[in-house]
């Protein structure tokens, strides 16, 4: 064996060493695999989990849950995935992330909110918070407006989540 084609097999091994290590691409954002990841970094942000404990997550008309969908507005609105959040042990707490089970979500306790890529990742990096977002427009949202201004720090929190969770930017399918 030639020094060249021994140095090709050692790299050709070492590759398929990776591959069968199955390393993962990043899921796309909002996709269902995304947004479970979501849930758990809601979990562990004291911000989201604790700043929300009081009275945000109590408003949610006796059902014992709030719901929060989004998308990405330039990957349609036929991709809605969504965040179920529950009053438990003193905190609110999300008990599902994944895709959009909830059909018609009650606007007096629930959100809907929606960006474009673009713009969710630039909150996501903190360039700017949700007034910002709201008043340019960057940002549709449906749900409780003054109840969401009422929470403005764990709000941004929230959409501080796209820049802490790997993604891939190809629309989710």
């Amino acid at each position: 064996m030639t020094k060249l084609s021994r140095n090709a097999s050692i790299i050709a091994a070492g590759m398929m060493a990776v591959f069968a290590t199955g390393a993962q691409a990043a899921p796309a954002m909002m996709s269902a695999e995304w947004t479970a990841q979501a849930c758990d970094a809601w979990n562990k942000d004291a911000t989201l989990s604790n700043g929300l404990a009081d009275k945000w997550i109590k408003n949610d008309e006796d059902r014992g849950y709030k719901i929060i969908q989004m998308y990405r507005t330039d990957c349609g609105d036929k991709y809605i995935t969504e965040l179920k959040i529950v009053a438990k042990d003193g905190k609110a707490m999300c008990v599902y992330g994944g895709k959009q089970q909830t059909a018609k979500p009650n606007f007096s306790v629930d959100y809907l909110m929606h960006a474009e890529t673009k713009r969710w990742n630039e909150m996501g990096a903190g360039e700017y918070g949700p007034m910002k977002a709201m008043t340019f427009g960057r940002l549709q949202f449906e749900g409780p407006m003054f109840e969401a201004m009422s929470v403005m720090g764990p709000f941004e929190a929230f959409l501080r989540l796209p820049g802490k969770i790997a993604s891939d930017q190809a629309c989710p399918k």
